[in-house]
């Protein structure tokens, strides 16, 4: 049986000084009203993210509102600005995003709020707030997983003409490219065919080439 005092003073803002308080507004509450009802309202869920990220870090901060998301039910197939749920805000490239988890597998959305067309940069501009994860589009929307490939053994095939890139072939046909440069990233990525999986890291940017 679900503990929801236990969740309210763990994830809601509570202290053991309100568990009376809890205990009786809880009482006639379906399980659903329960957890609507001890969820942080956004702007502290936004606010307890950006201190985390800024003083601890994108893992801390993502692992703190995957573990709220898992225990207070905030998963969401189709979020949207609507916020039938809360979900992390985002400036990307000057515009209005948010990003909220699907499931437990960690794969996350990121939306628009005016609905912006998906573009280059803002894989890019993804990839450097979370390098822990892959980002990627799949059918017409944005998401996110956890940075997942293997690569021993991996071959150095980087073109000549790459000044600032380096190309490498990973297990699985998996084709792998770092850069310094985006738009030599862009340059290089238009040689290859199939999905594109983008990734951070020791500010170089990654790309991940898979065959399907």
């Amino acid at each position: 049986m679900t503990d929801y005092i236990d969740l309210a003073l763990k994830f809601g803002g509570f202290t053991s000084l309100d568990k009376v308080y809890l205990d009786r507004q809880l009482d006639a509450l379906d399980d659903q009203q329960k957890l609507a009802f001890i969820t942080p309202p956004p702007s502290v869920i936004n606010a307890y993210f950006a201190e985390l990220y800024q003083k601890q870090g994108q893992k801390v901060a993502t692992d703190y509102y995957f573990e709220i998301s898992k225990a207070l039910d905030l998963f969401q197939d189709n979020p949207s600005f609507a916020e039938e749920k809360p979900f992390v805000r985002l400036n990307l490239s000057g515009k209005s995003y948010g990003f909220a988890f699907e499931n437990e597998d960690q794969i996350a959305q990121v939306f628009s709020e005016t609905n912006e067309p998906i573009s280059t940069q803002i894989f890019f501009d993804l990839a450097e707030i979370f390098p822990g994860y892959k980002i990627y589009q799949e059918n017409d929307r944005i998401k996110m997983s956890p940075m997942s490939f293997d690569e021993s053994g991996k071959k150095d095939v980087t073109p000549a003409s790459a000044l600032l890139s380096q190309v490498y072939q990973l297990k699985a046909n998996i084709t792998k490219i770092t850069s310094f440069n985006q738009n030599e990233l862009s340059e290089l990525l238009e040689t290859q065919e199939g999905k594109v999986y983008y990734g951070f890291e020791q500010r170089q940017y990654i790309a991940y080439i898979t065959a399907n």
